[in-house]
């Protein structure tokens, strides 16, 4: 039974994070509406499409520091190790990732100013910079959600949102509204975050602290190419998720021409998907939570509990999704016209399949963290290759750019979470059967890279 100074303290948890969430989301919802009312269609879809972007390219990469981070920080103070070393390696990493993707984005350059950023050169600096905020943000929630200090977490969140919806508003009520601006002025959220939270890192808690442990044994050291293996197999499975959460309207926009109508169709359907994905972006932080407590599980050898929090967290999803998918067929394009300024109403059909694509996203955001815990990284690459593959295949097949984009955003989703479940029973029956707890007590933290599907 719960007692009510244990629900007090889950309440102080989990308060700070949703209310820095409630401010991204707000944010990211308020500078697309002004973006939307603000800015002719075809300078709206190329800010939209930067924004859809930069999500890949940002927190897609760097939610695997983040996830890899918080792996490393909360097993290490489970088993009683001082996780410094942990987050020094973890810095490293961060830091050859964000040199790499900033090379990435700008070899891309030459493809992305005329198709997707509509000849906009400034978003590609504009994706330069955010690239660099999300590495930091990234890695500092890593460690903030490993240490169980979830108000610096709640705190980065709320930072990054006001960093963005502050300047926004400024923007449009000044009348200075523009994709250029509206792009650096979104790029810079993360950096904010950053730049807020870096102080608490130097105050951080004695190790064990946050467990309640009495203190740390003497430093285990972290070898950086274990370290490195893991956050890049993560690296790429979250980049393809991001990928695949939010590439459809990038290429949709690319794929149409020029024309006053093409441009009025790629303005709509953008809007349309950032409202039916609402409930995914309210699930964001999930992992955050769930995954120390499924890390401890796995090191317990409880296998009972991993099920059970995973099966509590997916009942949670069909709670929230299955409405979100009605709301969306009933209310979504009349929703995008007036709070978007979408030019046209698109139909229910393709807001309803939408809304699924997006429930089928937040089970795999579940699913994923409880590989992660099981050191099934691979596994969930894997499961994001195959599925974003086919993600890629559908988006370029040769059909109406729409019905390509749509049948893309519901296939790959539902693919990825078969495969996902599919590889995570089969660890657990096999750990069940072999008497398996995983690490033993007292051996080295290192994360778990060489198993495969």
């Amino acid at each position: 039974m719960v007692t009510r100074a244990q629900l007090r303290g889950r309440l102080a948890s989990v308060a700070p994070v949703g209310g820095g969430l409630a401010l991204v989301g707000l944010a990211a919802y308020v500078v697309l509406a002004l973006a939307g009312h603000t800015l002719p269609p075809r300078d709206y879809a190329a800010a939209a499409s930067m924004f859809l972007l930069t999500a890949i390219v940002g927190p897609g990469v760097f939610a695997a520091v983040e996830q890899q981070t918080n792996h490393e920080v909360s097993a290490r103070l489970a088993a009683g190790v001082d996780p410094a070393p942990a987050v020094r390696a973890a810095s490293v990493i961060d830091a050859g990732l964000s040199a790499l993707m900033v090379l990435v984005v700008l070899a891309l350059g030459p493809v992305l100013v005329p198709r997707a950023f509509a000849g906009h050169t400034a978003l590609l600096g504009a994706t330069v910079l955010a690239v660099l905020g999300a590495a930091a943000a990234y890695l500092l929630r890593g460690v903030f959600a490993g240490q169980r200090r979830f108000h610096w977490y709640g705190v980065s969140l709320a930072a990054e949102g006001l960093g963005r919806l502050l300047p926004c508003v400024a923007l449009a009520l000044l009348g200075w509204a523009s994709a250029d601006r509206f792009g650096f002025v979104f790029a810079l959220g993360c950096a904010v975050a950053a730049a807020v939270t870096l102080p608490a890192l130097r105050r951080r808690p004695a190790p064990g602290a946050a467990d309640g442990q009495p203190g740390a044994r003497a430093t285990d050291p972290v070898r950086l190419r274990p370290l490195a293996a893991a956050v890049g197999l993560l690296a790429c499975a979250s980049s393809l998720t991001l990928l695949v959460t939010n590439l459809g309207p990038v290429v949709l926009t690319s794929r149409l021409g020029t024309a006053p109508a093409d441009a009025e169709l790629a303005a709509s359907f953008v809007s349309l998907f950032l409202l039916a994905r609402i409930p995914l972006f309210l699930f964001a932080p999930v992992q955050a939570f769930l995954l120390p407590s499924l890390t401890e599980a796995a090191e317990r050898g409880d296998l009972g509990a991993v099920r059970h929090r995973v099966r509590t967290v997916l009942l949670a999803v069909a709670a929230v999704g299955l409405p979100g998918v009605l709301g969306a067929w009933l209310l979504g394009p009349w929703a995008a016209r007036v709070l978007f300024g979408a030019p046209t109403e698109l139909p229910r059909m393709v807001a309803g399949l939408l809304g699924v694509s997006t429930v089928f996203m937040m089970v795999a955001a579940i699913l994923q963290p409880a590989l992660v815990a099981l050191g099934r990284n691979r596994a969930a690459m894997l499961a994001w290759v195959v599925s974003s593959a086919v993600f890629v295949g559908l988006l370029f097949a040769p059909m109406a750019p729409l019905a390509a984009a749509v049948a893309a955003q519901l296939v790959a989703p539902t693919l990825v979470s078969v495969l996902m479940l599919v590889a995570l029973r089969g660890e657990l029956r096999s750990r069940a059967a072999a008497g398996l707890s995983g690490r033993e007590p007292g051996q080295s933290i290192e994360p778990t890279v060489t198993n495969s599907l």
